[in-house]
């Protein structure tokens, strides 16, 4: 399938990205999307469209404060976007000023902070943060909670945890697994009741999760790599749910990265850890997903190239021009996607 990135646009009322997650956490809209169906429903009717023995797999990661503002050494304003902790004291980070920050210059951060740069690894910066304590340590003191560039408002209060899901327990990201912002513990709860399993995965969102294809052919887009964690828990939980004839539903792009990456290059999934710059594109034969709770994403995004490669490009864009005359919330705060996998 020859397709182009301009295949993946559409045209989006601005009003329509939502500023401020919804009242609840599970109290936003839910479109299901099936081959040839469109049903419009509620968060809350999620556990009465699964069944007993469906396993959910949700992505744990937890996002980190990773915006920090400060000065060069020559006295610019800067913006430093923390992507990816190295080590206890080292990190990459998209570095935003008027003029590039040279190797061995420092970086004065918010509170005081020195930052040394040590060099570039491709449009990336590699800084060494003092001693004082770790990155993520350092981070959660001085940096804030890095939200989208499409959320205009400053982060507040209210942003710190909404914009983390209730399960997040490993520090490491720097976008939110958004699909997962709608799930709370009653409604946990209710699947649990419903007889739905957990699974979890971890997979460091990136901030190059927001960054645009820049070239019209797909095939010569590259991803940039993302480090996940299976557990052989979780490798268990789906051989089980196939067995008993459950489907595996992921929450999440991210959650399907990581899983299907390790499909890929094992012929199954497999416990533990490995880096992934794949791009899940139209042809893509998904080995391991039933079905996939998402947000809507932005357009000529590789986000929305996935969903439809796992949902099909003509039933995606009938159910983004469906939401639209709809009016659902779009984006990191928006409403929320039941995807079934295209026939086939």
């Amino acid at each position: 399938m020859n397709l182009s990135i301009d295949d993946f646009d559409y045209e989006l009322p601005s009003e329509l990205i939502a500023q401020y997650p919804s009242e609840t956490r599970s109290g936003s809209r839910l479109l299901c999307v099936g081959a040839a169906s469109i049903a419009d429903r509620r968060f809350p009717d999620l556990p009465q469209m699964l069944a007993p023995g469906d396993l959910l797999v949700f992505n744990d990661t937890k996002v980190i404060k990773a915006r920090l503002f400060g000065h060069k050494e020559t006295g610019g304003h800067i913006e430093v976007l923390i992507e990816r902790v190295l080590s206890a004291h080292e990190a990459l980070a998209q570095v935003h000023a008027g003029r590039a920050a040279k190797p061995g210059s420092t970086l004065r951060l918010a509170g005081g902070l020195d930052v040394r740069v040590l060099g570039r690894a491709e449009e990336f910066y590699h800084l060494r943060f003092p001693e004082g304590g770790t990155v993520l340590e350092l981070l959660e003191h001085h940096g804030s909670v890095p939200l989208p560039p499409y959320i205009a408002h400053a982060p507040r209060d209210e942003d710190e945890q909404r914009y983390q899901t209730v399960y997040a327990r490993s520090p490491g990201a720097v976008a939110a697994p958004t699909a997962g912002l709608h799930f709370d513990e009653p409604l946990l709860a209710a699947l649990a009741e419903r007889g739905v399993e957990f699974a979890w995965v971890t997979l460091h969102v990136g901030a190059g999760t927001f960054q645009p294809v820049r070239v019209k052919d797909l095939a010569k887009h590259r991803m940039h790599g993302e480090r996940y964690e299976i557990p052989a828990a979780t490798v268990a939980a789906m051989d089980a749910a196939k067995r008993r004839g459950g489907k595996v539903i992921t929450v999440g792009t991210s959650t399907v990265r990581c899983l299907e990456a390790s499909a890929a290059a094992h012929g199954a999934p497999v416990a533990g850890g490995a880096e992934t710059d794949l791009f899940i594109t139209p042809g893509f034969e998904f080995r391991v997903i039933d079905r996939l709770i998402t947000n809507f994403h932005l357009p000529k995004s590789t986000l929305l190239v996935l969903v439809s490669a796992f949902a099909g490009v003509e039933p995606i864009r009938r159910a983004y021009r469906h939401a639209i005359e709809q009016r659902y919330r779009f984006y990191s705060y928006g409403d929320a996607m039941l995807v079934d996998k295209i026939p086939g």
